[in-house]
């Protein structure tokens, strides 16, 4: 489970974009890359329950560019049911990304057992942000406080 202080929110913020405007678990946060020192996400959801995970961006007609889903536990992820296609960076618990799943079309299926858990984001996003395999991710309050791996 991610335990990151100040990332639990209680609503979604006023600058949520339009696919976490309804989320209570929407924050503003970033998830940043190290390797690149680039913003990965500037909106963060986290879905840290069972039912959070469970429902993930079902529902949704798209997502943000600058938002990001962040599963945990979570090391397989699926697109059945979803309208749009996605990227999805498996994550271990360092930290650092063990796979990179680009372009996800729905009813499909990706894994990687060494992951801890999953960010979701917007189809293109991690090629137009070059993350890659071994990048370290971390999370950072807008305010540039570093709050350290993800």
């Amino acid at each position: 489970m991610i335990t990151v202080p100040g990332l639990r929110a209680g609503g979604a913020p006023r600058s949520a974009p339009p696919a976490f405007a309804n989320s209570a678990n929407a924050v503003p946060a970033l998830i940043l890359n190290a390797r690149t020192d680039a913003i990965v996400a500037s909106i963060v959801e986290v879905a840290a329950t069972r039912a959070s995970r469970r429902r993930g961006l079902l529902g949704r007609d798209a997502l943000a560019s600058c938002a990001a889903l962040v599963l945990s536990p979570c090391w397989t992820v699926h697109t059945a049911f979803m309208r749009f296609p996605i990227d999805v960076a498996f994550v271990g618990k360092d930290g650092r990304v063990v796979r990179v799943e680009e372009e996800m079309a729905p009813w499909r299926v990706a894994a990687a057992p060494s992951a801890s858990f999953t960010i979701e984001l917007a189809a293109g996003v991690l090629r137009a942000r070059d993350v890659q395999v071994g990048d370290q991710l971390y999370l950072s309050t807008p305010g540039a406080r570093r709050l350290g791996p993800l």
